[in-house]
């Protein structure tokens, strides 16, 4: 049995997969960040007995995806936008906490591991996955593994400044791409710009209708994307980008997003695919389970 938890900002999620690579078993429980850092790791314990009694006995691997990453120099958890992880020892904290060895990877990595094993990124050396959602996220799989660069930070996409003088993010820089095109950073745009507060659907919803309003401040996202997206491709020029999150089904992605794209990445064409994810919201948990530790039991 391989199991796989995704730790979210707003839920935690497990999944059990059989020696087939089948999902026995999945369920979500909310995080409940309200109850601080060591409230989290109750809730992942909990969530982790309902799995265990679910996988039933025998060996199995555990593998957890999280917000951020763990430090090669320190082993404390950094980059994480929830921000009670932050500095705390929590890969050493679970091991403690569920009395088993496991793996933590950046919760992106879990989601490119995923699509490039079994969902759109199949047959693809190099691919670079993409978390377009309340936060921005990234990851890189070379030959079918993680590839988590010297400091462990290779893919973070998100907190690439595509504008010096854009707005703050929580990392400490100005115009990054998490805090300009994620869900969370339209949504914030538009509430400071006209005062009210809207949904992103309910702005694509508008540009499609032909609020004028609306479809430039679609266009503007749309260019930021292409931006960010040609700077990733001049740099690691990926066999395939695959895009996941929320955000990431927006259909003018794979339209007027890739022309953005194809305007400024440095060549005389595009010809890196720009695909869909094929996992739905299920690609992070089963990343996790496809990267843990044996335990025999």
């Amino acid at each position: 049995m391989k199991l796989g938890i995704d730790l979210g900002g707003t839920k935690i999620e497990g999944v059990v997969l059989d020696d087939r690579g089948r999902v026995r078993w999945r369920r979500r429980i909310p995080t409940r960040r309200e109850l601080g850092y060591d409230g989290i790791l109750g809730r992942i314990a909990l969530l982790h007995q309902r799995m265990l009694r679910a996988a039933g006995p025998g060996p199995h691997t555990l593998g957890i995806g999280t917000p951020g990453g763990i430090s090669p120099r320190t082993g404390l958890l950094r980059n994480s936008n929830t921000l009670c992880l932050n500095g705390r020892p929590l890969a050493r904290d679970l091991e403690r906490k569920l009395e088993r060895p496991l793996a933590v990877h950046n919760d992106a990595n879990c989601f490119a591991l995923a699509e490039a094993a079994r969902g759109a990124g199949r047959g693809h050396r190099v691919v670079f996955g993409v978390i377009l959602g309340t936060g921005c996220g990234g990851g890189i799989v070379f030959d079918g593994k993680i590839w988590e660069g010297r400091q462990g930070i290779a893919g973070e996409w998100g907190h690439h400044s595509i504008d010096p003088a854009g707005p703050a993010c929580y990392c400490g820089q100005r115009g990054c791409v998490e805090a300009l095109i994620s869900g969370g950073g339209l949504e914030r745009a538009w509430r400071e710009r006209y005062g009210s507060p809207k949904r992103l659907p309910e702005i694509v919803r508008a540009a499609r209708r032909g609020d004028r309003r609306a479809a430039a401040f679609l266009g503007e996202f749309l260019s930021r994307f292409g931006r960010a997206l040609a700077n990733v491709i001049d740099v690691l020029d990926p066999d395939v980008i695959v895009l996941g999150g929320g955000v990431s089904n927006l259909r003018e992605l794979y339209t007027r997003g890739k022309s953005e794209v194809r305007a400024r990445v440095f060549n005389d064409r595009l010809e890196t695919p720009i695909v869909r994810h094929e996992l739905g919201d299920s690609a992070g948990v089963i990343g996790a389970a496809l990267l843990g530790i044996t335990r025999r039991s």
